[in-house]
């Protein structure tokens, strides 16, 4: 199983979108900062605020990939602003 999530950063009021096959390491790494990636240039807490679960690495992909898409960042933003609110 493959999740794609979407992480939320609060403090930088940034968000990403990725997958994979562990997402509590992957969260870790995220907020541990163990690569140099996008999410590491901003401090503060990620938090997962979306998660879907998919067979295989090819559905996930493809998955992220309509996430990216405008209408896929509608519906991030719309995640965003339920959790702003909750």
């Amino acid at each position: 199983m493959y999740d794609v999530y979407v992480i939320y950063n609060s403090a930088a009021s940034k968000y990403y979108i990725g997958q994979t096959e562990d997402i509590a390491r992957r969260l870790s790494e995220h907020n541990d900062h163990t690569y140099k990636s996008y999410t590491s240039r901003f401090p503060g807490e990620w938090k997962l605020i979306h998660k879907e679960s998919v067979a295989t690495r090819s559905e996930a992909l493809q998955r992220e990939k309509s996430l990216k898409t405008g209408r896929g960042r509608e519906f991030v933003r719309s995640i965003i602003q339920i959790n702003l609110h909750d």
